[in-house]
């Protein structure tokens, strides 16, 4: 019986332990950017799925900004068909690293590539 008390004691401090926060690595995303660049890599883009819309630059926000934004997509706060379908395929990690990556750009800079 110890034994058991022990153990449930044990399992409920691990899921207690917060999570380690993801740092996000901008040299680790140039590997994982080609499916941004395509749209928030062009000066006045506007898609035309599922309405036509201008496209912002994403260039120079800020980490947090970016990774709330793919995060709100990826739970579905954010509606965008392409967006949701794109945040759903990145890890915590992904999103930390492109998160990183475009906060080190300009606008300039991103729509230069």
């Amino acid at each position: 019986m110890k034994k058991i008390t022990a153990l449930l004691v044990l399992a409920g401090i691990a899921q207690i332990a917060p999570a380690a926060d993801v740092v996000g690595n901008a040299q680790n995303a140039k590997a994982k950017i080609e499916m941004c660049i395509g749209c928030h890599g062009i000066p006045g883009y506007k898609a035309t799925f599922p309405e036509v819309f201008q496209v912002p630059m994403i260039g120079g926000q800020t980490a947090k900004y970016i990774e709330s934004a793919l995060k709100a997509y990826q739970k579905g706060d954010r509606k965008h068909p392409s967006m949701k379908g794109i945040a759903g395929s990145l890890s915590d990690q992904d999103i930390a690293d492109v998160a990183a990556f475009y906060a080190q750009q300009t606008v300039t800079a991103t729509a230069a590539k």
